[in-house]
């Protein structure tokens, strides 16, 4: 068995669409064709965001299209304890800070928090907790782009780890999480490129291994726009999974042999596993001719 530990992580903020499918088999197939194993994690830390019953749908629907995963799903909801344990190591190392600052003060300022509060001692009600970034991360390796430079001013900026309406940050949650479950490469979708250097940064903090990074490219309409479940992207459909999957197979750059009508789901995925070529992936979104 391979070491290599791949994982989807979905939120709960309506189904999957075949922008989600794309993250999930690409994800996947990167893990099953190392013999490595694959892992979905719930993201359930922004409720006012979330759908009542999308979770479980979202698992019924990798169920339906084949995509099996390892081990228990892990919810973040039940992962409270081990974000605040983070949180205060980070404080009691003196690595992040209280901010008072709104939201209208930073878009005053052009959009980028310029560290107002570093040095202010501001005590935590009704304020956001900040990572204090000394060592930015301006660049990584994409397994799939190879070198990706960051936006030099993004890097620099004291990021949130938790908000100041008392929810956890996705960029500390998903590093937690990450780490907890030996995740060794993060295979995701391009809109999350920016983030990275983030939790790149968080990881150097802990001092913890940094996984591998490689971003897939998107599925996007007609205006430019990423297929997503604010654009109202329509859910996967109910019936037959294959078309959807060999579409999903063709999108990824993958070949797909002949007679996959006749096939089932799961000798599909196999062949696909088999077949499984990086080099055929699009660095490039992709224009949907329905979407």
């Amino acid at each position: 068995m391979s070491s290599c530990i791949g994982r989807f992580a979905p939120s709960p903020s309506g189904e999957l669409h075949f922008g989600s499918l794309i993250a999930a088999l690409g994800s996947y197939l990167q893990a099953r064709a190392q013999q490595g194993k694959w892992l979905v994690r719930i993201e359930d830390i922004d409720p006012p965001r979330e759908v009542p019953g999308a979770a479980r749908r979202i698992l019924q629907q990798l169920e339906q299209y084949g995509l099996h995963w390892d081990g228990e799903v892990l919810w973040q909801s039940q992962r409270h304890e081990a974000y605040r344990e983070a949180l205060a190591w980070l404080n009691q190392q003196g690595h992040s800070y209280y901010c008072t600052c709104t939201r209208s003060r930073i878009r005053q300022i052009g959009g980028l928090y310029d560290g107002y509060c570093r040095t202010r001692q501001r005590g935590p009600d009704n304020a956001a907790l900040r990572l204090r970034v000394d060592r930015p991360v301006a660049q990584f390796t994409d397994t799939l782009r190879g070198e990706v430079m960051a936006d030099a001013a993004l890097a620099q900026e004291d990021f949130i780890i938790h908000r100041r309406d008392g929810l956890f940050a996705y960029n500390l949650a998903v590093v937690v999480d990450d780490h907890f479950q030996g995740v060794t490469e993060v295979v995701r979708g391009a809109d999350l490129i920016e983030p990275t250097v983030r939790q790149i940064t968080l990881y150097q903090r802990f001092g913890w291994p940094v996984p591998g990074y490689l971003h897939l490219p998107l599925a996007v309409n007609a205006d430019g726009n990423k297929l997503s479940k604010q654009n109202h992207a329509p859910p996967l459909p109910a019936g037959d999974p294959r078309p959807v999957l060999v579409q999903a197979l063709r999108f990824l750059g993958q070949p797909v042999s002949e007679g996959w009508r006749d096939e089932m789901p799961s000798v599909l995925l196999e062949k696909a596993v088999a077949a499984w070529d990086l080099t055929r992936v699009p660095r490039q979104n992709i224009l949907l001719q329905n979407g």
